[in-house]
């Protein structure tokens, strides 16, 4: 009877090695890696270095935008479509530069953009 045994055992650790090769060798290759792309040289614009912990430091950097991507230049009277010396977030939708940072740009939170938070913006 231990001969049996032994044999089932035997068997169903077969069995079970074989379906986990079977799972294994299903699963898809990654896809090849990109090459890698030439990143275009930044100025570095500032750097800080913080101690930490066990004698640990931490280095900060900043760097220079390699380009601005976007309009961020605008004509006010033409983006102010009902004349109220503001413009909501309906009338800033025609600039899509304007329309993504209409949250950082409104400095206020009330919503629209008024002549002094877009300084910055303004032709």
């Amino acid at each position: 009877m231990s001969r049996i045994h032994a044999l089932t055992t035997a068997l169903l650790l077969a069995v079970a090695s074989g379906s986990a090769l079977a799972q294994a060798s299903t699963l898809p290759l990654p896809p090849p890696a990109p090459e890698p792309v030439a990143a275009p040289m930044q100025r570095q614009s500032g750097m800080a270095v913080l101690q930490g912990g066990h004698d640990e430091r931490i280095v900060v950097r900043s760097f220079e935008p390699d380009s601005v991507v976007g309009e961020y230049r605008i004509d006010f009277e033409a983006m102010d479509a009902n004349g109220d010396g503001f413009i909501d977030r309906r009338e800033a939708a025609a600039n899509p530069t304007l329309e993504g940072e209409f949250r950082a740009v409104d400095g206020n939170s009330d919503g629209r953009l008024d002549r002094e938070e877009l300084s910055g913006w303004i032709r």
